[in-house]
């Protein structure tokens, strides 16, 4: 990530949309919680080499001040939310200024693949007594899916819509501008 006005004001806008989606809880099966994550926002604007010491601080915050997560599952938190989720929707973007449908994309895929990282966290801490850790898995991530999915497609809409805005700015050396004219 270049250093400057512009990078820092990226990575204050991926650290607070990151924050404010993980701490918004919704309620899921068998007392466990679904929320959006904001990974791809964040790998698009920051890039994703950044992302496990913006979660790193965004979960020891969340766990300390919100007691959600706790510390003890910061590891795996860490891991689901700030490498897997955030690499998978950089791949999908492929690049700081993806079109609206990559961002969708980035945003919808990348929110699922944390919950899949997790499920799969889960299934190896917990592996089911009669199928194993692939029957765990499928227990954890079908329980996730059903408020998760709907998460996942809102959180790429907003991801969408928040990069078209992004790219709606140009940049001078001062820092970003006024939005470009739109034709029409």
């Amino acid at each position: 990530m270049a250093a400057g006005p512009e990078a820092r004001l990226r990575l204050a806008a991926a650290a607070g949309f990151l924050f404010a989606l993980s701490a918004l809880k919704l309620p899921s099966f068998a007392g466990s919680c679904s929320h959006a994550t904001g990974v791809a926002l964040g790998a698009i604007l920051i890039g994703p080499a950044v992302m496990p010491a913006l979660a790193f601080v965004v979960l020891l915050f969340q766990a300390l001040i919100l007691a959600h997560g706790g510390v003890t599952s910061l590891g795996a938190n860490l891991f689901s939310l700030g490498v897997v989720g955030p690499m998978v929707a950089w791949l999908i973007a492929g690049s700081s200024t993806p079109s609206r449908a990559r961002a969708f994309l980035a945003g919808f895929v990348g929110s699922l693949c944390v919950y899949a990282a997790t499920s799969a966290e889960l299934a190896l801490a917990f592996p089911d007594a009669a199928g194993g850790v692939s029957s765990a898995f499928a227990r954890f991530a079908g329980l996730f899916a059903i408020t998760q999915v709907p998460i996942s497609a809102v959180e790429g809409i907003v991801t969408a819509v928040v990069v078209a805005t992004v790219n709606s700015y140009t940049q001078s050396p001062g820092g970003l501008t006024a939005p470009r004219e739109v034709a029409g």
